[in-house]
Order: C-alpha cells, then sequence, then structure tokens
C-alpha cells in the first residue's frame, strides 16, 4: 500500500520514521485496510456492507486518531472502533423499518372474514335459544375453562349435574346449528 502512496503522494516519501507521529498512524492505519476489510467480512457476508462499515470504521478513527494511544496496537484499536460500529448499526437497524422485512409479504394477505363472522352470528343465536341453565354450563366451562367442581360451586349443584346439563348444552347446540350428532362426537 505505500508504494501505491507513494506513486500518488510524492511527497510522502519520506520514512516513517522521519514524519511526523500522526502522519506515521494515518500511514499505519491505510496498511491496516486489507485486515479491516477481512474483519469486516466475518460481520457482514456481503461484500458491499463490509466495505460500508470498513469506511465508516476509517472514518471513526481518522477522525479520532488524536484519542489513539501510542505505544498500544493500531490494530486492536481499529478493530474495537469497528465492532462498536457494527453493535450500533444493529441496534439502529432493530429500531428502523425500511420496507418491509422479508417473508413479511406473505403475512400480510389476511383471509376473508365473512364466513367466520356469519358463523359466529349463528353460534351466538343458538346460544340464546338454549335454556339459561345449559347456556351458563357452555359458558362456563367450554369459554371461560372452568373445572367442573368450581361450575358446580358457582351455580350451587353437584358436580354430576354439571356434566349432564353440560351435554345436553352440547347436543341442543348442535341441533340448532343443523350439525349431525354422533356418540363420538359429542365429548
Amino acid at each position: 500500500m505505500r508504494i501505491a502512496l507513494n506513486c500518488i503522494y510524492p511527497w510522502r516519501r519520506a520514512t516513517l520514521s522521519t514524519q511526523r507521529p500522526e502522519l506515521a498512524a494515518q500511514s499505519e492505519v491505510v496498511e491496516l485496510i486489507p485486515a479491516l476489510r477481512a474483519f469486516a467480512r466475518t460481520f457482514c457476508p456481503k461484500p458491499e456492507e463490509a466495505d460500508d462499515l470498513v469506511q465508516e470504521t476509517l472514518t471513526k478513527a481518522l477522525a479520532n486518531l488524536d484519542k489513539f494511544e501510542p505505544g498500544t496496537r493500531l490494530k486492536s484499536w481499529l478493530f474495537t472502533i469497528m465492532r462498536n460500529t457494527f453493535c450500533t448499526r444493529i441496534k439502529k437497524s432493530s429500531r428502523e423499518t425500511i420496507g418491509l422485512p422479508e417473508g413479511i409479504t406473505a403475512r400480510l394477505t389476511t383471509e376473508a372474514s365473512q364466513e367466520w363472522t356469519v358463523q359466529a352470528e349463528e353460534v351466538r343465536r343458538a346460544l340464546e335459544r338454549l335454556p339459561s341453565h345449559h347456556r351458563e354450563m357452555l359458558v362456563l366451562i367450554v369459554m371461560l375453562g372452568e373445572r367442573y367442581e368450581d361450575a358446580a360451586e358457582i351455580c350451587g349443584c353437584a358436580v354430576g349435574t354439571v356434566k349432564s346439563r353440560l351435554s345436553r348444552a352440547r347436543q341442543q347446540l348442535r341441533r340448532e346449528l343443523g350439525e349431525v350428532s354422533s356418540p363420538a362426537s359429542l365429548e
């Protein structure tokens, strides 16, 4: 890399030992670009994204070169800047939504709800036609998920009464909805 810089910038032909410390550090940063690219590829699978990460790292490093402590490893300092930059990007991208995430377009379609709405209305009307003690058991046990014992306590009757009312309520509801009730489907 030094040869390429010497061809482009002939005034940089001086050796690193005679340059000012800041210029020496800048030259050393340029020499570490291939290592930065390789490290960036561990974060970014796409070469363009890796190059963007390297560029952002270099911009931050050169802007803060005065904060680099001589005597420490410049490569480690640059890698730390890159890792922190990458982590910051990830945090920002999790808060931003640009366009639609991959795979969401399949979930954007909604099935037509008219049929479900009609069926729900039919069930509601059929429930209203049930006797109140049968409707109460269906609501308590099927819809609210109460146990038989709790439903018996709430209604002030025996557990056997709860079970028989629930069974009769299910049979009557199926008849109201026009469903054929076989012994196996009653459970």
